[in-house]
């Protein structure tokens, strides 16, 4: 049995510090790469607008997520803090409701989040495929990204099964390896010259642009697609429940990676159109840094790139990794999911859900298109992060949680800000990125995302009868249970 394992539940370990989890989180950056070209496809060099704005939009959404981890120390992220503001331990009816609005949000973040393996295992088998001609003759890109993803989860699983803190070390080791070279593609295009400035001024925004429905709808897309990448590292936050010290860990972890991502995301943008230009940007839209470095560095910058990317990529698929595998311990803790799946080792280490997530991914890669992926993912991160913050608002009027010990706090008023934002997700983003979906890869990974969150309803009502309620209703004994283990196990802040 675990170490961790307290009243029947299993809980996970506190073993790191706000340093060890940025790490983690540092893959977050690297989210940039799929998008790179994708952007400016649409809005040309006002891309490099659009990823300050998200980023900024971070700052503003992870204030309240930081108060929410301070909060509720012992609840993992978002998943986590949804689950518990919208419970109602006295529901009367079938089902709690509340419950299921915390475990679908919870579940949306977990598919925002779970098929960046399958993504970056598909880049990493296209860039194999290109860097090593004796690969590409006898192997597929498909064969090559399955087998990828079979080393590289494999390699992950074994690593993070020693616990967090190993998965932090490792995190280290990759942040060195490829946010440095990440950082000298940024800068180096600016110090060698070979950015002109006119490719940005004379082509900052598309020539046929209207501010019609259709474009307004495009432009809602294409900052759900944009907050997939430049919001996400509210991941830091998903360790809640494993810092040390989460008053003061969770607020500097978020802090310092969002001054990355704001500095990275706009060099980078900025130093690809500079050097290419719109036009090339496009004709380059899988990877345009590859160029970029052929321009600056000459023939020998582009293999030192892929091999860069190649360990940039291992990086972000082992931040979606630990913190898909964190979001559905979450979920089975709390209910929500098969008790199983919460089932961790005597390190702390959630084997079961990761387990499932990468078989679940290894499935994905059947699908072969990394940008059908990403575009459903998006549906589920952005229905998250609207729900997320609704949850925010909640917890702030509701008197269960309005007067709740807050080691770390967001500016007065910061309901208002979080009530802005948690619409803009959700209807504006959710709506924009389906009709952006449509127009750019027809229909299907649409279709792909809602079935795969549709999927939770039956699981839910499976985890619901598992925990022993007769047509859905807890006993007296069993309320009593869940009501002392919550107390503890929830507003406790200590360790």
């Amino acid at each position: 049995m675990s170490e961790n394992r307290v009243d029947g539940v299993d809980h996970l370990k506190r073993s790191i510090n706000w340093k060890q989890g940025m790490a983690i989180a540092l893959g977050v950056p690297l989210l940039i790469l799929p998008s790179l070209g994708y952007l400016p496809m649409y809005v040309s060099a006002a891309a490099i607008l659009i990823w300050a704005i998200s980023v900024l939009q971070g700052f503003l959404q992870n204030a309240a997520y930081a108060e929410m981890a301070t909060t509720f120390p012992k609840a993992s992220g978002l998943p986590g803090f949804a689950q518990l503001v919208f419970r109602n331990e006295n529901f009367k009816g079938k089902y709690d409701k509340g419950k299921l609005i915390g475990g679908f949000t919870a579940w949306s973040y977990w598919f925002g989040w779970n098929p960046i393996l399958a993504i970056f295992a598909i880049l990493v088998g296209g860039y194999l495929h290109g860097l090593f001609p004796v690969l590409g003759e006898t192997f597929s890109e498909y064969q090559l990204a399955l087998i990828s993803g079979v080393v590289i989860f494999g390699g992950l699983y074994v690593v993070n099964w020693f616990g967090l803190k190993d998965g932090a070390i490792l995190g280290y080791i990759l942040a060195a390896i490829s946010l440095i070279p990440l950082v000298v593609l940024a800068v180096a295009p600016f110090a060698t010259g070979h950015v002109d400035m006119a490719n940005i001024t004379g082509n900052w925004w598309p020539s046929d642009w209207g501010w019609d429905l259709h474009h307004i709808l495009m432009l809602f897309g294409i900052f759900a697609i944009s907050q997939w990448s430049a919001c996400a590292w509210e991941t830091a936050a998903i360790y809640g429940p494993e810092y040390k010290n989460p008053a003061k860990d969770v607020p500097k972890a978020l802090l310092a990676c969002g001054l990355i991502c704001l500095v990275l995301y706009v060099l980078l943008q900025t130093a690809v159109i500079g050097v290419l230009g719109v036009d090339g940007v496009q004709a380059q839209a899988v990877s345009p840094l590859i160029p970029v470095a052929q321009a600056v560095f000459g023939q020998a910058g582009s293999i030192v790139t892929i091999i860069m990317l190649v360990a940039a990529m291992v990086l972000i698929i082992q931040t979606a990794y630990l913190g898909s595998s964190r979001a559905m311990h979450s979920m089975s803790t709390e209910g929500n999911l098969p008790a199983f799946i919460g089932k961790t080792n005597r390190q702390g280490t959630p084997f079961v859900a990761m387990l499932i997530i990468g078989a679940f991914n290894l499935v994905l890669i059947s699908m072969g298109n990394a940008a059908a992926i990403l575009a459903a993912s998006a549906i589920g991160y952005t229905l998250a992060n609207g729900i997320s913050l609704l949850a925010y608002v909640r917890a702030k009027k509701h008197p269960a949680f309005a007067n709740l010990e807050r080691p770390f706090k967001a500016p007065k008023g910061w309901k208002h800000v979080a009530l802005v934002f948690g619409l803009f997700n959700v209807p504006f983003c959710v709506v924009g990125v389906v009709y952006l979906n449509s127009l750019e890869i027809g229909w299907t990974s649409t279709w792909v995302g809602f079935l795969v969150l549709a999927l939770y309803l039956p699981i839910w009502l499976y985890s619901q009868r598992e925990k022993g309620r007769p047509n859905g209703e807890p006993t007296e004994e069993a309320v009593q249970t869940i009501d002392a283990t919550e107390q503890e196990r929830v507003l406790d802040p200590t360790p």
